[in-house]
């Protein structure tokens, strides 16, 4: 049967249906594991042309039982790389329909005889499933109400310190689970867990691909992030990511998957040829007239993402992670290579007739992608989130007018950069400011879209960590063995005063008031708030803002620090508690003027000047009455006059300026009577003085 894809198990065997237009012929390649290992073939079964071929799809039903084995093709055709055909029979490929991929079997441990590359073949289903999901359904939160937590899966319990049973594995991370719970956050964004290559630079540096931005196949949970391996053919692997997202969904923690579905780890010309390049090269990759491969990933390759077979491909995968994994929805790295138009190779497959006159070009942007528009009508993906890192690698920045049918949101690194440079104290964004404080409407009201469409965040996997971002002017890359070329050059950090990890006590008092100032305003902001994992702890990465290469303690969550940073730690928490309980902080809609007041030193007077450095508001709330947020970004100190509420007083919660416990007032802290006492001559006065590179909440109280 041509249809579906990928390998089928049916009661009375299993059905092979592969894509490629381009070969002349087709074998399937059946191992046994130990054949496997060993790199020889158990059998091979050619597909006849005439028999075995349907359009562009060869497929094969092999009767029998089959659950032991493994299997992958061979393709037969031209090479002629400057046709765009690379066939070579002597190669065996992966299928891209693979549901699970095995070679090596433990995580950086090179194959026999130091081979990183050792032969890959895939997993060949079973006709039923042996998972229990004992009774799972979406949790499907509003978008509106989500605070996501990036985080690493190896990363966070591979250190020493987790003191879980599998470090560093799926089944490690659900040891964890319960004190993602206990921070607050309803939501994780998994870095890419496909099937990739750690050791993909091994063989000629010591350098690891860390954070698995490489896939090999994009519909297998990567095996080595499992207990088992490659046990029972990588059924472990798959069963092990089902429970984690199972497990998560229990505690109320939705799970959002990176996926990276604009490159592969084939690389360029002098990549290893693994699966699509062999099976179909120029259906799978965006390829100039010549042959050669464009690069708006800068990783050597592009996905040609808007063919009518590549997009079908991508659709198919997606719904394979959501119908049969239980995940809650994506974010789609270098999003905008899904936007370009693909490789013109057959205009005739492509667009239904040849293409004269004018044209579009490979790599255009277009208005309505195919793909995107896909995804965004599919019945199923329709209902999942959707969330476009809006940029790629060649200088296609959509932030703000990413293709959206209402359903997409972005991570919105104008958020970033704004926020970044009013915090540390920087001349002219009080006003750009306050737009990221409402949801950035001048990115998204304009095109219909909702603040939930932004994804705010200060700092991610991919640059300085929230520590390093107020420790540190310049990267400090030079472990990444590339002479501190790589990574970001423009950070709008700010060292605070001295450069690097140990400084004055005066130093280090103001990072961690700049760190609170930092989470303070992703919480307050309308938008959807995410932050990286460690960084509630002041995770370290001693000044490296590209540690994609380095498995050890500079990725890993640091279980050890977390506690000995208890006070950071416990203000994060308490202001994502404090975001949930306020319905003013997570709205459907973007706040107007009957709700939202803005002040300045004093109440009603905000200063948009070029030179202004404080931004205030007033908010008013269904449980709370009202809320008034301050940021004082200057370093000089200033008493400001709060807004009058006849009948009402202002009671202080949140002062970043204050040490921890001081910093967030709980109804639990034994002297908080006395603290509030403490300023109530100012608050009499309807004032409150704030130190310089400080934020305040107060809540409005009945005056009794």
């Amino acid at each position: 049967m041509p249809a579906p894809l990928g390998a089928t198990a049916l009661d009375v065997g299993v059905n092979f249906a592969v894509y490629s237009g381009g070969a002349s012929a087709a074998v399937l390649c059946l191992f046994t594991p130990d054949d496997l290992k060993a790199e020889r073939v158990t059998e091979e079964v050619p597909l006849d042309p005439l028999f075995n071929r349907t359009g562009n799809v060869w497929h094969v039903f092999i009767e029998g039982d089959l659950h032991n084995m493994l299997y992958g093709y061979r393709f037969d055709g031209m090479f002629a790389p400057h046709s765009g055909h690379r066939f070579d029979v002597s190669n065996i490929m992966v299928d891209p329909y693979a549901k699970a991929v095995i070679s090596r079997g433990e995580y950086g441990v090179p194959g026999p005889g130091g081979n990183c590359w050792p032969q890959m073949a895939g997993m060949i289903p079973l006709p039923y499933s042996t998972f229990d999901w004992q009774g799972d359904v979406p949790l499907q939160y509003p978008q509106k109400d989500l605070v996501i937590y990036e985080m690493h899966l190896r990363g966070f319990t591979k250190h020493g310190s987790s003191n879980v049973e599998h470090p560093g594995t799926y089944l490690g991370a659900i040891s964890k689970l319960d004190y993602l719970k206990e921070l607050g956050v309803n939501c994780v964004e998994l870095m890419p867990c496909h099937e990739f290559n750690e050791l993909e630079y091994f063989s000629c540096s010591s350098r690891m691909n860390f954070w698995g931005y490489s896939t090999i196949n994009y519909f297998s949970a990567m095996t080595r992030y499992s207990s088992g391996g490659t046990r029972d053919c990588g059924r472990d692997a798959i069963n092990e990511f089902k429970t984690f997202v199972r497990e998560a969904h229990k505690r109320g923690i939705e799970v959002i998957m990176d996926v990276v579905f604009n490159h592969t780890a084939e690389g360029n010309e002098n990549g290893p040829t693994l699966s699509f390049r062999g099976v179909d090269n120029s259906t799978y990759y965006m390829l100039a007239p010549k042959g050669e491969f464009y690069n708006y990933s800068g990783c050597g390759n592009t996905f040609n993402c808007n063919h009518p077979v590549v997009r079908e491909f991508i659709v198919d995968c997606l719904r394979y992670w959501v119908t049969e994994m239980h995940v809650d929805g994506f974010r789609f790295d270098l999003a905008s290579i899904m936007t370009r138009g693909c490789s013109l190779w057959d205009p005739v497959n492509v667009y239904g007739s040849p293409v004269e006159g004018d044209m579009i070009t490979t790599g255009t942007p277009l208005a309505t992608p195919p793909l995107v528009d896909m995804i965004s009508n599919d019945p199923i993906l329709g209902g999942v989130k959707l969330i476009a890192e809006a940029w790629d690698a060649g200088g296609l920045y959509q932030v703000g007018h990413f293709p959206h049918w209402n359903i997409w949101s972005e991570w919105n690194g104008k958020y970033r950069d704004i926020v970044r440079q009013f915090i540390k104290g920087t001349d002219g964004f009080a006003g750009g400011f306050a737009e990221c404080l409402c949801g950035s409407p001048h990115l998204y009201q304009a095109g219909g879209r909702k603040p939930w469409h932004s994804i705010n965040f200060v700092c991610a996997h991919d640059g300085f960590t929230l520590a390093d971002l107020v420790t540190y002017n310049k990267k400090y890359n030079l472990s990444n063995g590339e002479d501190n070329r790589d990574g970001e050059n423009h950070n709008l950090s700010w060292n605070c005063g001295e450069e690097g990890e140990f400084a004055s006590l005066s130093v280090r008092r103001l990072r961690k008031r700049q760190m609170r100032n930092f989470f303070v305003c992703l919480m307050v902001s309308q938008g959807i708030p995410m932050f990286y994992m460690g960084d509630e702890y002041g995770h370290t990465k001693g000044g490296n803002n590209n540690t994609y290469c380095h498995d050890h303690y500079v990725n890993y969550f640091r279980w050890d620090k977390k506690e000995e940073s208890s006070g950071l730690q416990r203000f994060c928490s308490l202001m994502i508690q404090f975001r949930k309980q306020c319905e003013c902080l997570g709205l459907e809609e973007f706040p107007t003027a009957e709700r939202l007041h803005w002040h300045g030193h004093q109440p009603g007077k905000p200063d948009w000047s070029e030179t202004s450095r404080f931004v205030a508001f007033s908010m008013k709330d269904g449980t709370k009455d009202e809320i008034y947020v301050a940021f004082n970004a200057s370093h000089l100190p200033v008493v400001v006059g709060l807004p009058e509420r006849p009948g009402y007083r202002w009671e202080p919660l949140v002062d970043t300026a204050k040490s921890a416990p001081y910093d967030f007032l709980t109804d639990d802290l034994p002297d908080r009577a006395f603290t509030v006492q403490q300023f109530s001559h100012f608050l009499n006065a309807n004032l409150y003085p704030m130190l310089g590179y400080s934020s305040i909440i107060l809540v409005l109280q009945p005056d009794v």
